[in-house]
């Protein structure tokens, strides 16, 4: 086990999201993995964070209520960072979380729908969120593929037991990211023996492209959708199935979507038709259904997903969990 690199406390901020907001449907999914590289109690959230080459520790606090919303996020580091790092860092965890998401419209135009509305009515002010860059969601989707939960898990802290760096911070050991590049001397043997399978060849692929800066995710984000797709399907490995999930989580397009997993093809069938997950609904059938979601595609399908894993959480689900296999 690495000796844990200690952080203390640089820099405290306010934020202060737009309303309504709801802390911890936003900061905390059930249904992402664990991974060893955040922690959630309710009200309270910690995760590391690569920011600028610094290795960061990040706690967020809720301070406030859902109508007048205020988050206390605590910056731990080596050693003090500058104005303008921090202040950069703000600007992003706000991107990634979507403090300033407007959620008005949606909600006038689906409360009172029948699906929609009771998952609306529980969650209202959560944000979809993802706390990763370009690099570790692709890094993170390698893993997933083709995989069971479980299996996923023990790659993914394989690699970060490897080649990331343990912080102690608040009391706090956590996994953080390596940089891209920083595989540039690991053999795609080497990840292999790791028992990541034909995964070391995406792993080893993407790590390079990233590592010789030849994706400006900021830039990226500027351009249009079109423009993100196609940039997106230049990387290695990456196909229209990957690119929908980076639309969503990473460039924050609620309107598009055209691709069903296998697996959440399952899900989406029990959850919408009340099928058998041994006989799903055809994805043509699925995709034609959300499109009574309009331009809310996306955001729409994110809080109902997330209603059932909150659920999960609360009560046993068996037909959910001999799907998830963890």
């Amino acid at each position: 086990m690495k000796k844990a690199l200690a952080l203390h406390l640089v820099a405290q901020r306010t934020l202060i999201p737009s309303t309504p907001f709801d802390f911890d449907s936003t900061f905390h999914k059930p249904d992402h993995f664990t991974s060893g590289d955040n922690s959630w109690t309710p009200g309270v959230r910690w995760q590391t964070c690569l920011w600028h080459g610094e290795q960061l520790g990040l706690k967020f606090e809720n301070k406030g209520t859902k109508q007048s919303p205020k988050i206390v996020l605590s910056v731990y580091a080596k050693s003090k960072i500058g104005k303008k790092s921090a202040d950069s860092l703000i600007s992003e965890m706000r991107y990634r979380y979507n403090l300033d998401l407007d959620l008005r419209g949606f909600y006038a135009a689906f409360r009172r729908d029948k699906v929609l509305g009771p998952a609306i009515k529980r969650w209202r002010g959560m944000r979809p969120g993802h706390p990763s860059s370009l690099y570790e969601y692709l890094i993170i989707g390698i893993v997933l593929q083709n995989a069971t939960v479980r299996r996923s898990m023990q790659m993914f802290k394989t690699l970060l037991e490897h080649y990331g760096a343990l912080l102690r911070f608040d009391e706090k050991e956590l996994w953080c990211f390596w940089k891209p590049g920083a595989l540039s001397r690991v053999s795609e043997e080497r990840l292999r023996k790791l028992k990541m399978g034909y995964r070391a060849k995406s792993i080893k692929k993407t790590d390079e492209y990233f590592g010789k800066g030849l994706m400006d995710e900021e830039e990226l984000r500027k351009k249009s959708r079109e423009t993100q797709m196609e940039k997106l399907l230049e990387l290695y490995g990456v196909g229209p199935a990957t690119v929908w999930y980076l639309l969503f989580d990473v460039f924050h397009h609620w309107d598009f979507f055209n691709h069903v997993s296998p697996w959440e093809q399952k899900i989406y069938s029990k959850l919408f038709f009340n099928r058998s997950t041994e006989r799903p609904v055809s994805v043509k059938k699925l995709l034609k259904y959300f499109e009574r979601f309009g331009s809310y595609k996306q955001l729409a399908v994110h809080y109902l997903w997330e209603d059932l894993w909150w659920k999960r959480t609360h009560e046993h689900i068996p037909w959910l969990e001999k799907e998830i296999r963890v």
